[in-house]
């Protein structure tokens, strides 16, 4: 093509726009942690001759978001739309549910109190996630596993993601503006240990998949003052609306990014103190957000911003798959100490004061799944589980 001013010009635009395209943020500290893991539980597994019947080799493999390729990923959105369109199962435990994907809302919303800040914390998270997944396959049809979104990839400009930008293999898009936002605080409004800025958004969704949803249960904890209250005090009566978001950048740079992942793999060596600074620190004379928290307030909205219904956002258990995949990949750190780690009581910290929690405890999924133990859950190549994370 022969060079002209308006060619010259053309060029400089799509140069331009290539530099504002959407890049992740690196994950190479905890991708380093990730393959030393692996390394360690398959020498673990050598050690444990002859190893079990699911090892790191017959074991399924959870992928990460956005390794996934369009027809992946739209399998997967498909399924989660499916989830929303099948009837629900809660009966009278939820009236307001009415879809599948509302009774695991529903369980999330009536167990909160007593899976947070709690000895079951990431073993009674890592069983409801599985029982999704399972129920994605066994009742929609999807043929892939639970994927995970690493939060460090979206650290530096979630609203930029492809994850978040309303096209048909996102998740949707963030809310329109709202006016005159509250801030978060935490862990209160007396007591604003973290306080987080509201973001851009703040109204329905837009765009994307999710565009049409129905938010059927809660709030407990609204974020916003205009959100209508539940008909039930125990927030499973039925409340429809629509999906809300407020992305927030300010929360993704803040907690999640790669060093805050690899910090707290490496730094905390014992249980506790992995998963209290896992789930944030409020309640103490220091304040992190932490990324379990930070986690679900980079979506923040209705109800993603509401502790006890945050599953009504289907951003949840990519966000979990990661909170589990983190875990495991502290546990591969050292098999031996870490594997069947346990720490914390049985009530959300400790209020009111409770006894230790012990392996031997049950996880109840209600009408969900069948009860196993914590033991049960404490490998993911162990008990009702056989995958691993890539």
């Amino acid at each position: 093509m022969r060079f002209t001013l308006a060619s010259a010009l053309a060029s400089t635009t799509l140069l331009s726009s290539a530099a504002q395209a959407w890049t992740p943020a690196s994950t190479a500290l905890s991708d380093k942690l990730e393959v030393q893991g692996l390394v360690n539980l398959a020498k673990y597994e050598i050690q444990h001759n002859p190893p079990p019947s699911c090892n790191i080799s017959s074991g399924y493999i959870r992928k990460e978001w956005f390794t996934l390729k369009d027809a992946e990923k739209t399998a997967y959105i498909n399924a989660v739309l499916c989830m929303q369109k099948l009837p629900a199962k809660s009966g009278s435990f939820a009236p307001g549910a009415k879809s599948r994907f509302d009774d695991f809302v529903a369980v999330h919303i009536n167990q909160t109190l007593f899976i947070h800040a709690t000895a079951n914390f990431l073993t009674w998270h890592r069983y409801f996630t599985w029982t999704w997944e399972q129920a994605l396959r066994n009742e929609c049809g999807y043929t892939g596993y639970q994927p995970y979104v690493n939060w460090a990839k979206i650290s530096a400009d979630p609203l930029g993601s492809p994850l978040f930008d309303g096209s048909a293999t996102s998740i949707s898009n963030n809310g329109g503006n709202l006016p005159n936002k509250n801030s978060s605080y935490f862990q209160s409004i007396a007591n604003p240990q973290v306080v987080v800025p509201p973001g851009s958004g703040g109204k329905c969704v837009t765009a994307g998949p999710f565009k049409n949803m129905k938010v059927n249960l809660g709030p407990l904890t609204p974020a916003y003052s205009d959100i209508p209250a539940n008909p039930q005090p125990d927030g499973l009566g039925y409340n429809p609306r629509c999906l809300r978001r407020d992305i927030s950048k300010y929360v993704a740079n803040l907690a999640l990014k790669d060093t805050d992942i690899a910090n707290l793999i490496v730094n905390r060596t014992d249980i506790a103190s992995f998963q209290d600074d896992m789930e944030g620190l409020f309640n103490y004379n220091i304040s992190l957000l932490g990324v379990h928290t930070a986690g679900h307030y980079v979506v923040g909205g209705d109800p993603g911003g509401d502790f006890f219904a945050s599953p009504g956002d289907p951003w949840f258990f990519l966000h979990h798959g990661q909170i589990d995949r983190v875990w495991w990949i502290w546990q591969n750190q050292d098999l031996k100490t870490r594997q069947n780690a346990i720490a914390g009581t049985i009530t959300i910290l400790n209020q009111p004061p409770s006894r230790n929690g012990t392996l031997q405890d049950t996880i109840d999924l209600g009408f969900l799944a069948p009860d196993i133990t914590i033991g049960d859950a404490m490998s993911t190549l162990d008990g009702p589980f056989c995958y691993i994370y890539a």
